[in-house]
């Protein structure tokens, strides 16, 4: 079996990796977060409007400006002429300010929209157990044969407090266009019940070493006791898995 089975009770403590949220091709296709992310519906009008102003600000700034010079050559430098040259070239000078002031209202007002899809999608990374999963897909190849693939979604260490998941693929069969559907359909049913049998099995042993893990461990332990509480996973996920030696590998 490629890469084993991973041992639960090595990922007790550990939370997903955020880059999950990025990128799940390695997870089940039924356990991934495919929400999308709800678009502003104000970021258009809002950046528009940054981009008139801007033109706005360039062409009446050089036209005070120019306007400031003019008269100031046909009746001297005075007040107003200072204030109408001032004012058009500052105007000038921070005209992209618009462009930037839109741009970052924008951002705003679509984070602030989507809050609540960044937090349904944290609690689904949060959701997401360290144990070993099979998925089964099914693929049309070119002649119009069927290929049957089985894989395997393992969990690995990320980091020192987080796990991410590498997919591989177990084996496949391949079954000619002229087979019967019915025969492919039932073959591609039974792998994926098996593999769904093997995946809650995986599960069930997950939830005993994260129960004795977490029965072990205290709110602000430290290095020394989540140690002990690893030891106590392990210990309690060996006598599950010892319990159970004599069961057949797949009974519904």
């Amino acid at each position: 079996m490629p890469g084993g089975v991973a041992d639960p009770s090595e990922f007790v403590g550990l939370r997903a990796d955020e880059r999950l949220a990025e990128d799940q091709a390695n997870l089940p296709e039924s356990e991934r977060f495919t929400t999308p992310q709800p678009e502003s519906t104000a970021r258009a009008p809002i950046v528009a409007a940054g981009a008139t102003l801007t033109g706005l600000s360039l062409i009446g700034g050089a036209a005070l400006a120019v306007l400031g010079i003019v008269l100031a050559f046909a009746g001297g430098i005075g007040g107003l002429n200072l204030l109408l040259i001032a004012v058009g070239v500052m105007l000038v000078a921070t005209h992209w300010g618009w462009v930037h002031l839109a741009e970052v209202t924008a951002n705003a007002l679509a984070e602030r929209g989507s809050a609540g899809w960044h937090a349904r999608r944290e609690g689904w990374l949060e959701s997401l157990e360290p144990y070993t999963r099979w998925s089964v897909t099914t693929n049309v190849l070119d002649d119009g044969s069927i290929r049957i693939e089985r894989w395997q979604h393992r969990p690995v260490k990320a980091g020192e407090r987080t796990f991410t998941f590498i997919r591989e693929l177990q084996g496949s069969e391949t079954h000619d266009p002229d087979e019967l559907s019915a025969v492919v359909v039932e073959r591609a049913e039974t792998m994926r019940h098996e593999a769904a049998l093997e995946t809650a099995r995986q599960q069930e042993l997950w939830q005993v070493a994260a129960d004795a893990y977490d029965a072990a461990l205290s709110q602000h332990a430290g290095e020394a006791e989540r140690r002990q509480a690893q030891i106590a996973a392990a210990k309690a996920l060996s006598d599950r898995i010892n319990s159970k030696l004599e069961e057949p590998p797949l009974i519904e």
